[in-house]
């Protein structure tokens, strides 16, 4: 007697459940409850690459393609408590990435507006945002050296998911005048990450400890990538 063996289907991933125990590891630092549900709301696996969503609950940063990637689930978290959002807040992001970020400040603030060099990841970020209902995020392909959106600035609080020497002068001046703003700051492989608000006319620094981001390229901040060629 001759046996056919089939293989059995592989059983479909439960997202849910890792997002649930994401947003509990996530729960030890950040405090903020509105921060912790919008991450336990928006579906990491949908802006992975295909064929990583199974890592897509892994406290880690996943490449994204285009030297970019998608930041760990607790500096996503970190950031985003930092700026004390409360709902009716307009919200800049320099780095869109694949729109996670800008997915999870869209159920936290009343507008998002995020911007994105890459051209294709700026496109997918879009399209992907438009089609999972985050309708009051809009993605915008930055221009040239130009930092942020000073169309729509002034903004209650800005983001940048990439790292910099410094709070960029232009970024500052879209600032709000009761505004906060949360970057990586240092060199191009190890940073600090700040969140900067005004004091007495003067912006003042905190620091959330040291991370890793790529770097943020534009006339004030690297002019070109100085990782290129080590990657």
């Amino acid at each position: 007697m001759v046996t056919i063996s089939q293989a059995m289907p592989s059983p479909t991933p439960d997202y849910e459940s890792a997002r649930r125990r994401t947003v509990a590891l996530i729960a030890e630092t950040v405090s903020d409850q509105r921060v912790l549900d919008a991450m336990g709301r928006v579906p990491r696996e949908r802006f992975v690459p295909p064929g990583t969503e199974h890592l897509a609950y892994e406290d880690g940063p996943l490449p994204i393609g285009a030297g970019q990637t998608i930041s760990q689930p607790l500096i996503v978290a970190m950031m985003t408590e930092a700026l004390e959002l409360r709902g009716a807040e307009r919200v800049l992001e320099v780095g869109a990435g694949s729109g996670y970020q800008a997915a999870v400040l869209s159920l936290l603030a009343a507008r998002v507006v995020t911007v994105e060099r890459v051209p294709g990841l700026a496109r997918s970020a879009a399209t992907r945002l438009a089609a999972l209902g985050y309708a009051n995020v809009e993605v915008h392909e930055a221009d040239g050296g130009v930092l942020g959106w000073p169309a729509a600035a002034p903004y209650d609080a800005i983001i940048v998911a990439a790292a910099g020497p410094q709070a960029p002068p232009s970024l500052v001046a879209q600032l709000g005048p009761t505004g906060r703003l949360v970057m990586p700051v240092g060199g191009p492989t190890e940073q600090e990450l700040l969140v900067f608000w005004r004091e007495g006319g003067r912006l003042r620094p905190r620091s959330l400890g040291p991370c890793r981001f790529v770097p943020l390229i534009g006339d004030e901040a690297w002019m070109q990538d100085p990782l290129e060629g080590l990657r």
